[in-house]
């Protein structure tokens, strides 16, 4: 598979492209003011413990306070075979409002979660571990999602190229990716060799296969060193909340987890991110130098690469298919529903042959689209009905491979009684929905507003709501110009009519200002807005 990796900079904002036999799979933005948090570490202060959801609530300076669990607390870890690259992350957790700033009691000294091998055992209660006005270092594991404050774990880690270190662990494990049994063990003696008595765990990434113990080593003692110096700033900074550090930035992240043997190209438009990203490469990757180029031409890079045009389509509630299919792709805050459709693609013969060609082309899209959007949560997928047993797994199958190659956590369970798939995928920040635009001011989110005629009628009631209570002035009704001309056109007697039935003048004007589902009730003489007051329904 040929992997490509493009990097398009201005002052205001990084945009990281990844493409996959030169389609795009996904898409990061950095931009300053919406800075990414997950991975900074921070040295908090316990707000409230709630012994009834195992949780608790952590000032550390943000709008709302941030949600830690009781299964963040202790890093009591699986068996290395199931290792991965990034430490795990809990399910998630449905997080409350949070509460009111309180005050705290006397600091105590934060908690150490307790290392060793996961013995399938249940956690610690969070009430004996944490107590309110606590203070303790936690790291940020999601960002805020709509109404929920960040989630934080204190199962801290430190993320390398070859290694991840984990300060609060013991032991030594491999990325589950990594699958030779030999070359898993190997890999941990050379690890378990230069790693210092009692200074935390590690996991060697699946980048780390073919490193040397030198460089296990090296990379090992920056890391401790590094952990070592935030571990210190707690007493030095002051009270908390404050900040001890910041997740490295999002050109270096890529470099650092993405570029490898495995990419053939990254092209980056900026001469400046390009300088940087060499130097970068000479100390930890110079045979991956070679693979860098610096694109100058006055075209955009994402024009010229043809990926513009798929990002402003990443916004579309509508998907197209090869064949002629679609998606429809609805994100409602509960779950993300996508819908397959056949469209005009009808087949020949073989009505079953055909759907089992849409399903599988929509299976290969849907998990795309899912990496592409940056969807997380729960997925329902509603692929066409199958007859045959056969047909539903391989289409299941083909969606679990795809899915295979999101860097996130997925899983597909199996097609339900109702021919729906659920997934569910790791959700660490908002997507690129819900952070490149905001709510309708005129619909608030539906993409539905109200007919004209809808709103003829709601004006009507309005209007008789005033005669019902005795107001005899003379009122004048401001429509948006849209229902005015729905009024001339097919309704010219109504005003007439209302006057007739209500006893006192009522005068109807357009008003360009107005949504197109508002009306407006002024009393002409007081020029008094009294809309409010009689428009119920």
């Amino acid at each position: 598979m040929k992997r490509e990796i493009l990097i398009s900079a201005t002052q205001r904002e990084v945009r990281v492209a990844i493409l996959e036999d030169d389609q795009l799979v996904e898409l990061q933005v950095d931009r300053p003011e919406t800075r990414r948090m997950v991975g900074d570490i921070y040295w908090g202060k316990v707000e409230a413990v709630l012994p009834g959801l195992q949780a608790a609530f952590v000032d550390i300076g943000t709008d709302k306070s941030a949600f830690l669990h009781n299964s963040d607390l202790a890093y009591d870890e699986d068996d290395d075979d199931d290792a991965d690259d990034e430490p795990e992350e809990p399910a998630d957790v449905e997080q409350p409002d949070s509460p009111d700033v309180v005050e705290a009691d006397a600091p105590v000294e934060p908690p150490k979660p307790r290392g060793g091998r996961r013995r399938r055992k249940e956690p610690p209660q969070i009430q004996d571990v944490l107590k309110k006005g606590q203070e303790i270092i936690v790291q940020v594991s999601k960002e805020p999602i709509s109404t929920k404050g960040p989630r934080v774990t204190a199962q801290v880690s430190m993320a390398g190229r070859f290694l991840v270190y984990m300060p609060f662990a013991s032991r030594v494990g491999v990325s589950r990716k990594i699958g030779d049994r030999a070359e898993r063990q190997r890999l941990r003696g050379q690890v378990e060799g230069v790693m210092p008595k009692n200074s935390g765990g590690v996991i060697v990434r699946t980048v780390g296969e073919d490193v040397t113990q030198e460089t296990f080593k090296r990379e090992l003692d920056t890391l401790i060193g590094q952990w070592n110096r935030i571990n210190k700033k707690t007493r030095f900074v002051g009270k908390p909340p404050k900040l001890l550090h910041r997740e490295t930035s999002l050109t270096r992240g890529i470099i650092r987890d993405l570029f490898s043997t495995k990419v053939d190209r990254l092209t980056v438009d900026s001469r400046q991110l390009h300088n940087e990203i060499v130097e970068y490469l000479h100390g930890i990757a110079p045979e991956l130098v070679d693979r860098v180029q610096l694109y100058e031409d006055k075209k955009g890079l994402f024009d010229h690469s043809g990926v513009e045009t798929e990002i402003r389509d990443l916004f579309k509630r509508r998907c197209d298919l090869p064949s002629g299919g679609y998606l429809i792709i609805e994100p409602t805050e509960a779950l993300v529903s996508i819908d397959v459709n056949s469209g005009r693609y009808t087949g020949k013969k073989d009505p079953e042959k055909t759907i089992l060609r849409t399903n599988l082309e929509a299976a290969r899209e849907v998990a795309r689209q899912m990496r592409l959007r940056d969807v997380g949560g729960i997925i329902v997928a509603d692929f066409i009905d199958m007859e045959s047993r056969q047909n539903r797994d391989k289409v299941l199958q083909e969606l679990r491979t795809h899915l295979g190659r999101d860097r996130a956590r997925t899983k597909a369970f199996t097609v339900s009684d109702l021919g729906l798939i659920e997934m569910t995928r790791q959700r660490v920040r908002q997507s690129h929905l819900q952070s490149m635009t905001e709510p309708c001011q005129v619909c608030h989110g539906t993409g539905r507003v109200f007919t004209a005629e809808t709103i003829v009628r709601r004006m009507e009631r309005s209007v008789r709501r005033m005669a019902a209570e005795g107001r005899r002035d003379h009122l004048l009704v401001r429509l948006h110009p849209d229902t005015a001309t729905y009024v001339l056109e097919q309704e010219s007697d109504l005003m007439k009519k209302l006057e007739k039935g209500v006893g006192f003048n009522v005068e109807m004007r357009d008003d360009p200002l107005l949504r197109p589902d508002e009306f407006k009730l002024v009393v002409k003489g007081a020029g008094r807005d009294v809309t409010q007051q009689y428009a119920v329904a």
